[in-house]
């Protein structure tokens, strides 16, 4: 049996609650993000105001009527937001490169996968589903280098890291995708 991408747009997403915190659980909660519940809660408790975000845009991987996978996405407005992990990217790119390349382009916010679906390319499809038709192809997202894995995966789907932590490997790192006009300025790999 074949896995559906559903495509949701606004606070239809808000239907899925459950299923979207036990994918969060599943994929987060084990190494080696090692994230506690409370993350998921938190996850699940942005998601209404997410939801009202400009271009929001969500894909539920739903496979024998289970969610196995999901994507949210939105447009990053200006001025660039100074919350959550938005600091580190700014401080990496400085604020120019933070103005020019992520305002105004979409943002992927979450991409998970139940371990027992990953290796399957549903990463892969969840991922083309919320950014394609990103205006001019700009798109872009946050992941932490703690997971090799991560990394890799982004960079064989053609994203391009714009910034790089510091040498202890335990930073947050900006990921311009593979059709975004500024990815050849981006600094190369240390």
């Amino acid at each position: 049996m074949t896995t559906d991408i559903r495509i949701l747009r606004g606070d239809a997403l808000l239907a899925h609650t459950d299923g979207l915190r036990s994918v969060y659980i599943d994929a987060f909660c084990a190494p080696p993000w090692n994230e506690d519940r409370e993350k998921a809660a938190a996850f699940v408790d942005r998601l209404a105001g997410n939801s009202k975000r400009p271009g929001f845009t969500a894909a539920l991987a739903v496979h024998s009527g289970q969610l196995v996978g999901f994507a949210a996405a939105w447009t990053t407005l200006a001025p660039f937001p100074t919350d959550r992990c938005y600091p580190l990217a700014a401080a990496g790119l400085g604020p120019e490169r933070t103005a020019q390349w992520l305002c105004d382009s979409r943002e992927v916010d979450e991409l998970a996968v139940r371990p027992s679906a990953q290796g399957t390319g549903l990463a892969a499809r969840l991922l083309e589903a919320v950014t394609s038709g990103a205006p001019e192809g700009r798109c872009w997202l946050l992941t932490s280098v703690r997971s090799g894995r991560a990394v890799s995966f982004y960079r064989r789907h053609g994203w391009t890291q714009a910034t790089h932590p510091s040498p202890n490997g335990q930073g947050i790192a900006v990921f311009l995708g593979p059709h975004h006009p500024s990815r050849a300025a981006a600094a190369l790999p240390l």
